[in-house]
């Protein structure tokens, strides 16, 4: 049994890719904005605070969503990150309708890569994957509070 977060899936061919959301170039500059938006909604922190569990995990997730965009959804096409009465909410949009797939491993199958998606999962209070046209919309909350 896994203590993974269960996906929803939907399909909508209504849902527009990246509307009027900023769109990083890099997971660096995605977790950048997610740490000034903790930093001046949520709570202030310096460097030293980015290890508390809470700011560590959301900039985690949110790394390994941008990354997953980039690597295997053809970049990112849209990107936000807001704080709701769930916690924050990051969204990220790409240009692949590929579902993420969860890759079990055991030590003896352990290789390079394939652990963002399970980490992900597992960090995220809700994680919801919708596919619109030609891309997906990763949505996925971390319970602040």
């Amino acid at each position: 049994m896994s203590n993974a977060t269960p996906v929803r899936r939907t399909a909508s061919a209504s849902v527009p890719p990246g509307a009027g959301a900023p769109t990083p170039a890099s997971a660096a500059e995605a977790r950048d904005a997610v740490a000034h938006l903790l930093a001046t909604e949520f709570c202030s922190f310096d460097e030293e605070s980015r290890s508390d569990v809470v700011v560590a995990d959301a900039l985690l997730i949110t790394s390994e969503l941008v990354t997953n965009a980039i690597r295997h959804g053809g970049g990112v096409a849209g990107f936000s990150a807001r704080i709701t009465e769930e916690g924050l909410r990051i969204t990220v949009d790409d240009s692949v309708p590929d579902f993420p797939v969860l890759r079990e491993q055991t030590g003896a199958q352990l290789g390079e890569g394939g652990y963002g998606w399970q980490l992900v999962r597992r960090l995220a209070s809700e994680v919801s994957v919708t596919a619109h046209g030609e891309g997906k919309r990763v949505v996925v909350v971390v319970a602040l509070f």
